[in-house]
């Protein structure tokens, strides 16, 4: 009897052990889905974009199940922090202001803004210039920040609520620019709709850091997004992301 209660305990030891081995961390993703090339939805409702491929990469490196979950931009960090996500992986600036709310990852890539404009107009974007016109943007970003910042009420600031909006308004005469991280901005001007339009003048902001957000606290969770990340881009992952959506590095 003793030898078999001997038998009992191991063999309830071994289904514990086995049970933690194949025990697999899963987390919830957030994404905007409406920031091509970073995020979008593609005609079958997924989710795709540079962004969705980075987060499912860095799951593959924590060896997490990973879900996506997409969400309006506004409501991105009030969703985090009410914990409908783990982590946001939606090309947000590491900026003061959001730091006080969450926490960031190190940066996985670097932002810049620059305007856009039609190319038959001959659009500067000195502040002289700058001034009467009207500009879009899309609302709590970089870009906006920016524009309330250095040209306040001298210019009519219209905001959106996607940037395919602010796309939208531009080619229909609503407004004279928009004012956008460069990299979605060369991304759209490839298109149907963007060829007739160019960059105006030299980016502006060319310092912002990109990074992945999380509740504030949540070292365990960071360390290792933080370890994965510097996983992909010395294994070159990084770099087959990068190079399907940009040629050149973002990084």
């Amino acid at each position: 009897m003793q030898n078999y209660k001997k038998l009992l305990l191991a063999a309830a030891a071994t289904l514990v052990f086995s049970a933690n081995a194949l025990a697999v961390d899963k987390y919830t993703v957030g994404i905007e889905g409406a920031y091509p090339p970073f995020n979008n939805k593609n005609a079958s409702g997924e989710v795709v974009g540079f962004d969705p491929d980075i987060a499912m990469a860095l799951c593959a490196k924590m060896k997490a199940d990973c879900t996506i979950v997409t969400s309006d931009w506004d409501g991105i960090i009030p969703s985090l922090i009410a914990g409908k996500f783990d982590f946001v992986v939606s090309s947000q600036s590491i900026t003061p202001e959001r730091l006080e709310a969450v926490d960031f990852t190190n940066p996985y890539y670097s932002n810049k803004q620059q305007f856009i404009a039609p190319k038959n107009v001959d659009f500067k974007t000195d502040k002289a210039d700058l001034k009467g016109k009207t500009i879009g943007t899309q609302r709590a970003t970089q870009a906006a920040t920016w524009l309330e910042d250095n040209l306040g009420s001298d210019i009519t600031l219209k905001l959106y609520d996607t940037q395919e909006n602010a796309y939208a308004d531009l080619v229909a005469g609503r407004v004279d620019a928009l004012l956008a991280d460069k990299y979605a901005n060369f991304d759209w001007l490839k298109s149907k709709d963007g060829q007739p339009y160019e960059f105006k003048g030299e980016p502006v902001n060319d310092d912002d850091k990109v990074g992945i957000s999380l509740k504030k606290g949540n070292t365990v969770l960071k360390d290792k997004l933080n370890g994965a990340l510097k996983e992909i881009v010395d294994d070159g992952t990084y770099k087959k992301i990068n190079d399907k959506y940009f040629p050149f590095s973002i990084y």
